[in-house]
């Protein structure tokens, strides 16, 4: 937890955007892991046992926070928890129903979409620099599909869980402002908020039974990785960071996501590089750079 003291003292402006950038290095393996994971267990048990594993370790870890937070506190992580889970049903259903490369790539447009959000919040417009960001970084999205009409459902669904990534950065830092809640209690009662409706989706549809799953060591492995590398340390880091900077820059440092989404799904999937791919990532990568250079400057 040593990161969260630079964060909060700001004595070390660069291990936080190297801390960011870990994140997206692991968020761009969970996308290959969790299409593996797939392969032995279905999606809604993938994201309760994903999610209460995490909710354990951290709570375990802030049971101290938790219990003296204020009630107004837990109740808006447990609103940004809702927003997660959003996030992640439109996001696991998407890559189940598209390529991990596609997924690692239009999940990026979240590093655009979170200026204008925290822009429009404000009523003002992103500046220029950030605007054409996001005119390159569409332009690859379509080029990765074939075109915006090629787009299918999965894509549209990863599409949409980008729209509610930068929804939850946003939230994140209005929410957050002045609360007392730690980074560590904040992403465990995410945690809980996402398996606590995960369990009830899956319980409405199939029983207790519903839980029962005959997954093989790799498919427990996948879930581990997936919840204490994905979940427990990333979102602790992001939380961290959000409430440390702005959530542009945050946005834009998880810019890099794509690019070792992309490496790593052709590493470990075998999924091929085919040249729109290449082109469209390229042009991902660059709307995204392109952002990153303007919020320095700002």
């Amino acid at each position: 937890m040593a990161v969260s003291e630079s964060f909060r003292a700001g004595r070390s402006p660069l291990w936080a955007d190297i801390a960011v950038l870990g994140v997206a290095i692991v968020w761009g393996a969970s996308y290959p892991v969790a299409k593996g994971a797939l392969a032995h267990m279905p999606l809604l048990l993938l994201i309760f046992y994903r999610f209460a594993l995490a909710a354990l370790i951290l709570g375990s870890l802030a049971v101290r926070d938790l219990g003296a937070a204020r009630r107004r506190d837990l109740l808006a992580a447990a609103w940004l928890g809702g927003i997660l889970f959003a996030i992640f049903q439109a996001e696991t259903w998407g890559v189940a129903m598209t390529t991990a490369t596609n997924t690692a790539l239009i999940i990026s447009l979240s590093t655009i979409f979170t200026p204008f959000l925290e822009f429009g919040v404000q009523r003002r417009l992103p500046p220029a620099g950030v605007i054409a960001g996001a005119c390159v970084a569409v332009t690859g999205v379509a080029v990765l599909a074939g075109g915006m009409g090629a787009l299918g459902a999965g894509d549209l669904l990863v599409l949409c869980a980008a729209c509610l990534r930068a929804v939850m950065v946003v939230s994140t830092k209005r929410l957050m402002n002045g609360s007392t809640l730690s980074s560590a209690a904040l992403t465990a009662v995410q945690a809980a908020t996402v398996a606590g409706l995960t369990l009830a989706l899956l319980v409405g549809q199939s029983g207790p039974a519903g839980l029962y799953v005959a997954a093989s060591a790799a498919g427990w492995a996948a879930v581990g990785f997936l919840a204490l590398f994905c979940t427990v340390g990333a979102f602790y880091v992001q939380n961290a960071a959000v409430r440390r900077t702005s959530p542009t820059r945050v946005a834009f440092l998880m810019g890099t996501e794509p690019l070792f989404g992309f490496a790593l799904a052709w590493a470990l999937l075998s999924e091929p590089a085919t040249p729109h791919a290449l082109i469209g990532a390229g042009l991902i990568v660059a709307g995204t750079f392109l952002g990153l250079a303007v919020e320095r400057r700002r």
